[in-house]
């Protein structure tokens, strides 16, 4: 069992409360992001290391801290991990998968009103005292409701935001490498298409493939020229 804990941030009250119930934790304190040399000097004698994606946790800080026995992320990404360092040193890695699926699929959603109704933009042109008065034209946006949206990426995120989809009676095309099972495309009311179709269909198109060297510039001039 791991009785001492460094955790990096400051997590919520929640998690906290329950990690204290069954370990002694240490905290930063700085209100920032640790050096690299801070990092080690407070994890070397800790059995666990909660951190965050700020913290990059490299061969170096692995090395440093031999008595490390797991290394957990608060969030869903690990690529700030070296996790080839860390299987090396016999150490357990983890993550909370699953945690922030809704909450960027609600945020994803938030930008797509926002860019279509031009919420944004007008605030910033109000603000900047520019409002002389309504016609029906000026900062005319776009509708959702009845549009075709495109995703790009149909892992949980992009599944998550297809189902909102389906309340503004939106036609769902999507694209990724491994299309989803028949009976999942029905549930989702969703198209596969072949990336140059979907953008040359897609009135919106939203991102969610996970950055890797195979999406690496996913999007670039071609594709551009598509939409």
């Amino acid at each position: 069992m791991c009785r001492r804990v460094f955790v990096t941030s400051n997590i919520s009250e929640t998690s906290l409360s329950l990690l204290q119930k069954h370990a002694d934790v240490e905290i930063n304190s700085y209100g920032r992001t640790m050096a690299k040399d801070e990092l080690i000097r407070f994890s070397r004698d800790k059995d666990a290391l909660l951190c965050t994606m700020t913290d990059q946790i490299d061969r170096e800080v692995i090395q440093a801290c031999p008595g490390l026995r797991i290394i957990s992320n608060f969030g869903v990404g690990y690529i700030h991990i070296d996790l080839e360092a860390a299987t090396e040193a016999g150490k357990i890695v983890n993550n909370t998968p699953g945690v922030l699926t809704d909450a960027t699929a609600d945020l994803t959603w938030a930008l797509l009103f926002d860019v279509a109704r031009r919420v944004s933009e007008g605030d910033r042109l109000v603000r900047r005292g520019e409002w002389k008065g309504w016609n029906p034209g000026f900062m005319l946006g776009s509708g959702v409701a009845g549009k075709t949206i495109g995703i790009i990426g149909m892992g949980n995120i992009g599944q998550a935001v297809a189902y909102r989809a389906r309340a503004f009676r939106m036609k769902v095309l999507y694209f990724s490498h491994t299309r989803l099972p028949v009976k999942k495309e029905q549930e989702l009311e969703a198209q596969w298409r072949s990336l140059f179709s979907l953008l040359k269909e897609a009135d919106f198109v939203s991102l969610h493939a996970p950055y890797t060297r195979e999406t690496h510039h996913l999007i670039g001039r071609e594709e551009l020229k598509q939409i």
